[in-house]
């Protein structure tokens, strides 16, 4: 595994998108696929899926079909690592850096970060919470979603879907889910 940990999982990204999905760092199996939130134990593909953003629940290496969505996914940080707090606070920082200057060129309405403490630490925002930011990065709005890892005790996959659904609805698209 230690080749993974340095492998990068690409962006899937274009431009004005409706809403740009960004994901702490690969985990793992995301390095090893070469794929977004791979992990079997991730809730990112189902609670996308529950919110009514995709009318089935994708693979994650069916992540491109997100772009005919006006989806995307791409990370605060590149380098793939074991857990999340692995990172340096520097790390993220600079991830922060970076990110706002993809978000600057690529414009998304939306830009949802998933993971208060990620954020608190790229953006200096130690009162994050989740929801919508008031903070911008040029006419891209900034929704902080929680962290879809299994790892997360905190938030179920219902709650978790809610707070999804909560964004989809804010960004105005449809549910996109079959019968819906």
């Amino acid at each position: 595994m230690e080749a993974a940990r340095h492998k990068v999982v690409p962006d899937v990204l274009a431009q004005d998108l409706d809403v740009l999905f960004c994901g702490i760092n690969p985990g793992l199996a995301s390095g090893a696929a070469g794929h977004h939130f791979a992990n079997p134990g991730t809730r990112f593909w189902p609670a996308l899926h529950g919110s009514g953003f995709t009318p089935r629940r994708l693979r994650p290496d069916e992540e491109d079909a997100l772009l005919a969505l006006g989806l995307g996914i791409t990370n605060v940080v590149e380098r793939t690592t074991a857990q999340a707090n692995e990172l340096s606070r520097a790390e993220a920082v600079e991830g922060g850096r970076t990110l706002r200057r993809k978000v600057e060129s690529w414009r998304p309405r939306w830009l949802a970060v998933l993971g208060v403490t990620a954020f608190r630490d790229a953006f200096g925002d130690r009162h994050a919470k989740v929801g919508p930011q008031a903070m911008e990065m040029g006419p891209t709005r900034v929704w902080l979603l929680p962290n879809p890892s299994g790892r997360n005790a905190h938030w179920q996959l219902g709650p978790l879907t809610d707070e999804f659904a909560r964004l989809r609805r804010a960004a105005g698209l449809p549910d996109r889910r079959d019968g819906h």
